[in-house]
C-alpha cells in the first residue's frame, strides 16, 4: 500500500482559512489588550540548545521536548514545548531590568505527545508574565488579565481554580521524605488515586499522614480554606499559603473562584499560588498560571514571577464564531476607476478581491458574497449571484 506523502503526523494539522482568520483575529485582540495593560511583546526563538531550553525546567518538560542535532555546531537542540521558560530567560538575562517587567508572547510550541484526548501537539501558546514583584498584587493582576482575555474571546469562565503548592511542599518537608517518595505522593495526588495515597502514607506519623489523606477533600468554595486551617498542621508555610488564598478570595470576589489544595499541576515549576480557568465545552483547563519565583536563577538572576498561558487554537475553537463577513468582488476588466473604488472600500475595512479573467462562477468559493457594479458615474455593491 502506497503511503500518501501529504499526510501529516498524528495530532498535527493544517489550519484552513476560516479558522486561521479567527485565530489571527483573537491573537491581535489579545496582544493589543495585553499592550494596553503595559505588557511588552517578545518573540523567543523556536529552537534553542537543549541545555539553555531546559535549564531549570522539570523532567516532564524534558520528556515533552523534541530534540535534534544542529548540523552547524553538532550540539543538541530542542524545539520549545513551553515558551514561558524562554520569557523568564529574556527577563533575567537579556533585559536585566531592576524594576517590574511585564512581558507577553505568542508563538507555536511542539509536544512529543498530545497533552490529552484530541489535543494538538502544536499548540499556539499565548500568555503574559510579570517579573520583579513578589507581592500578591501581581498574582491578582495576572488573574484579572486572564479573565479579561477570556472575555475578549467571548468565553465565560465557569470557574477559576486556585491552589498553593506550599501546602503539599510543607507537609512533605515536615515528614522528611526523600525525593523519590515525594514524587510518588505527588503522582497519587495528581491522579486523584486515593487508595494508592493511603498505601503511600501508611508509614508516616500524624499529623502529616492525616493531612495528606485529607488533601483530596479540600476543594470547593472559600469555606474550604477555613476547613483547611482546622484539619492541616499549624505549620508557618501552610498558614501563609492559606492567608494568601484568602486575600485572593477577597480581591477577586467577582470571579467564579474555587479552591483545590490537592491540585499540583506545575508543582515542580511553581513556587506559590497556582490557578487554572475552566469553561463549558472544554474537557480540561483553558488557561494555566501561577507564581514561579526564582526560576530566573537558572539564567543568572532570581526574580519574582507570575503569569499565565493559553492555547490560541483552543480559544478559537471555544469562541463563538459568528457570521464571517464576505468579500467584495471587483470584476474584470480592471481600470483606474475600479482600483480607486477598491482602495476606498479597503480603507473602510472591507475585503475587496480583484477578479482575474476566466474564473467566472468560482468567486463564492474564494469568500466573495458581493460584487461591485458600475451604475452611471457611481459604484454600487450588489449581492453576488453565481450559477
Amino acid at each position: 500500500m502506497t503511503t500518501r506523502r501529504w499526510l501529516l503526523p498524528e495530532a498535527i494539522e493544517d489550519v484552513l482559512p476560516r479558522d486561521a482568520m479567527r485565530i489571527e483575529a483573537l491573537r491581535r485582540s489579545l496582544l493589543d489588550e495585553f499592550a494596553r495593560h503595559g505588557y511588552e511583546l517578545v518573540i523567543p526563538p523556536l529552537l534553542e540548545y537543549v541545555e539553555s531550553l531546559l535549564t531549570g525546567s522539570s523532567h516532564d518538560l524534558d520528556l515533552r521536548t523534541f530534540k535534534l542535532v544542529d548540523q552547524l555546531s553538532g550540539r543538541s537542540m530542542g524545539v520549545r514545548a513551553d515558551i514561558t521558560p524562554q520569557v523568564a530567560r529574556i527577563d533575567a538575562h537579556l533585559l536585566n531590568r531592576k524594576g517590574v517587567a511585564r512581558l507577553c508572547y505568542c508563538g507555536s510550541a511542539l509536544h512529543t505527545l498530545p497533552a490529552g484526548f484530541n489535543a494538538t501537539r502544536e499548540p499556539l501558546q499565548i500568555g503574559a508574565e510579570i517579573y520583579g514583584h513578589a507581592g500578591l498584587e501581581a498574582d491578582i493582576e495576572a488573574i484579572r488579565l486572564l479573565a479579561a482575555a477570556l472575555g475578549l474571546c467571548n468565553i465565560a469562565a465557569s470557574r477559576v481554580d486556585l491552589g498553593h503548592v506550599a501546602v503539599f511542599r510543607a507537609l512533605t518537608r515536615q515528614a522528611g521524605l526523600a525525593a523519590e517518595a515525594e514524587e510518588e505522593l505527588f503522582g497519587a495526588l495528581q491522579g486523584k488515586d486515593v487508595p494508592l495515597l493511603r498505601e503511600l502514607v501508611a508509614g508516616l506519623a500524624d499529623p502529616v499522614r492525616s493531612a495528606l489523606l485529607v488533601l483530596p477533600e479540600l476543594y470547593g468554595d472559600r469555606r474550604v480554606l477555613d476547613r483547611a486551617a482546622q484539619v492541616l498542621p499549624a505549620l508557618p508555610a501552610i498558614a501563609a499559603a492559606l492567608s494568601e488564598l484568602r486575600r485572593l478570595a477577597d480581591a477577586l470576589a467577582d470571579l467564579p473562584l474555587s479552591f483545590d489544595l490537592a491540585d499540583l499541576r506545575g508543582y515542580h515549576y511553581h513556587s506559590g499560588v497556582a490557578f487554572a480557568a475552566y469553561c463549558a465545552g472544554s474537557p480540561g483547563a483553558v488557561a494555566l498560571g501561577g507564581r514561579y519565583d526564582n526560576f530566573g536563577q537558572a539564567y543568572g538572576r532570581a526574580r519574582p514571577a507570575t503569569g499565565f498561558s493559553m492555547d490560541l487554537r483552543e480559544l478559537a475553537r471555544l469562541s463563538p464564531s459568528g457570521e464571517a463577513k464576505g468579500a467584495i468582488l471587483a470584476p474584470w476588466p480592471e481600470n483606474d476607476l475600479l482600483h480607486a473604488e477598491a482602495l476606498r472600500l479597503r480603507a473602510q475595512g472591507e475585503r475587496v478581491v480583484l477578479a482575474l479573467p476566466g474564473h467566472e462562477r468560482n468567486w463564492r468559493e474564494a469568500g466573495c458574497d458581493r460584487i461591485l457594479v458600475r451604475s452611471g458615474d457611481n459604484w454600487i455593491i450588489e449581492s453576488l449571484k453565481e450559477d
